[in-house]
């Protein structure tokens, strides 16, 4: 097998990996909240609001990237991770989204952000958010150099979600928005360090 034939197929399977453990996280989540759903009884306080509100938004923004990907000659890793990337995700905010409803709350995209982290900013400067021309790059973009374009934009967007997910992990009231918490930031964190191996090798 030549050597770019090799590569391709060990990033091929780096990005069957990372859908296989993104799907198992989302399956893990839903037995998970499902469960706590009924059993937690917890009032929430403002981090589990302010979480929960910013961290879809944030979302929101991931699962837009990945559509921009899917579909185009980005090479089968990066098509891979944004399939599992938008259904993880998509799944998440709408969980999210739900409990926001739960408690009485809007779900609409907030002004101002990470203020229950002492952190309070617009949304729009929100870390690990790309700009409206990032992200316009990123639709025009073709080939590896989109798959390249996306894989650096979305690793910004994952440490910018795991910073806020480890600061909502102990701050949150209640148990199944601090577990989901704790899995944003293990698959997130795991997703950099794949991210970081094909931006050093197939998408240098």
């Amino acid at each position: 097998m030549r050597r770019a034939e090799r590569s391709a197929a060990s990033a091929d399977r780096r990005g069957f990996l990372v859908g296989s453990v993104v799907a198992l996280a989302g399956v893990g989540l839903t037995a998970c909240a499902s469960g706590a759903a009924t059993a937690d009884a917890a009032v929430p306080n403002d981090a589990d609001l302010g979480f929960c509100t910013d961290m879809a938004f944030h979302h929101e923004q991931a699962v837009a990237m990945c559509q921009r990907v899917l579909g185009a000659d980005t090479g089968g890793a990066v098509q891979n991770s944004a399939a599992e990337i938008l259904q993880n995700q998509s799944y998440e905010r709408g969980l999210m989204h739900a409990w926001l409803a739960e408690w009485g709350q809007s779900t609409a995209p907030p002004d101002t952000v990470m203020g229950w982290m002492g952190m309070e900013t617009p949304a729009a400067s929100m870390p690990g958010l790309a700009t409206h021309a990032q992200m316009r790059r990123l639709a025009e973009l073709t080939g590896i150099e989109k798959g390249r374009e996306f894989l650096e934009l979305m690793r910004a967007h994952h440490v910018g979600g795991v910073h806020m997910a480890d600061a909502a992990v102990d701050a949150v009231a209640i148990t199944r928005v601090s577990t989901l918490a704790q899995q944003m930031s293990r698959q997130q964190t795991y997703e950099i360090s794949l991210f970081d191996d094909l931006l050093t090798g197939l998408y240098a």
